[in-house]
């Protein structure tokens, strides 16, 4: 029995951790979800169970809410901005547009502003197209509730997500010209490629340095990149996927330093994270598969 419980617990594992992570926003945590999920699941009688996927997504779920509200505490005597962990995603993660563009930075930070439970709702509902019914049982609620939970949060995400799907070839061509520019300093090239509405984020989580509070605007973010990453000469920049995403990675003597994902809208760079807290970077050591 062990063993059949841990061949249907690893068959949908890359499933049950992305669910986590989308609703949490941090690997460290959504491992922590899957180690209490399989606690739960070894005292399982597979007998007895109609559907083992059903069946696992509803203990995900629960711990990850229990989860979920514990962190939103922690978060709250964060230092400075609080980012998503970021992930070294596996190609096929950025094949599948619709599940890069639910689990890009920018798309977690729209998911921070939902309360805990329209957020799984949300996960569960239009990432991955569970029924009313089985997400009903996963939360707690009755079918009825969730179909409004649902319309809330779909409409709360609506507002507040990119305005549109950007190509993979335009992000890539962003990417680079972020890049050159701030390894080149060259103001004029940045001011070409940020809107004039531009945010920076940065996480350093009271361990490294980071701006403490969000910087907007183009000229302001412009003057900052090119006065700090460019003038460090022991910095080297590298491309990578974050997310699903094309991002940047900084390093300093071959350590990695700073992982910065960008938000594409209309063919500018809107949104600028720049993850530094060491303790989120454990992630882009090796690729994470994540699933639908």
């Amino acid at each position: 029995m062990a063993d059949r419980s841990t061949d249907v617990f690893v068959a949908h594992r890359n499933l049950l951790f992305t669910i986590a992570y989308e609703m949490l926003g941090s690997a460290a945590d959504a491992e922590d979800v899957l180690q209490e999920t399989w606690l739960r699941w070894v005292d399982v009688d597979l007998d007895e169970v109609q559907n083992h996927r059903a069946y696992l997504v509803r203990i995900t779920t629960r711990q990850a809410l229990g989860r979920l509200r514990t962190l939103g505490r922690r978060k709250e005597s964060y230092v400075g901005s609080w980012l998503p962990e970021p992930l070294l995603t596996a190609p096929d993660v950025a094949e599948d547009v619709e599940l890069a563009d639910n689990v890009s930075m920018a798309m977690l930070l729209v998911l921070e502003t939902l309360a805990p439970t329209e957020r799984a709702v949300f996960v569960l509902r239009e990432v991955f197209d569970l029924a009313y019914g089985e997400i009903a049982e996963a939360v707690g609620k009755s079918p009825a509730a969730v179909r409004q939970i649902a319309h809330r949060a779909r409409e709360h995400v609506a507002a507040r997500r990119p305005r549109g799907p950007v190509s993979r070839a335009e992000t890539r061509d962003a990417v680079a010209a972020f890049q050159h520019a701030i390894e080149t300093g060259d103001l004029r090239r940045l001011l070409d490629i940020l809107s004039p509405d531009v945010v920076l984020l940065g996480d350093g989580g009271g361990i490294k340095q980071a701006v403490p509070n969000p910087i907007v605007g183009a000229d302001r973010v412009a003057r900052l990149l090119a006065a700090g990453l460019a003038n460090l000469a022991t910095a080297t920049h590298a491309p990578a996927q974050v997310n699903g995403y094309p991002a940047l990675t900084v390093h300093f003597d071959g350590a990695l330093d700073t992982v910065l994902a960008l938000r594409i809208d209309d063919g500018l760079i809107t949104g600028i994270y720049a993850v530094r807290n060491p303790e989120k970077l454990s992630h882009m050591a090796e690729e994470t598969s994540l699933r639908r």
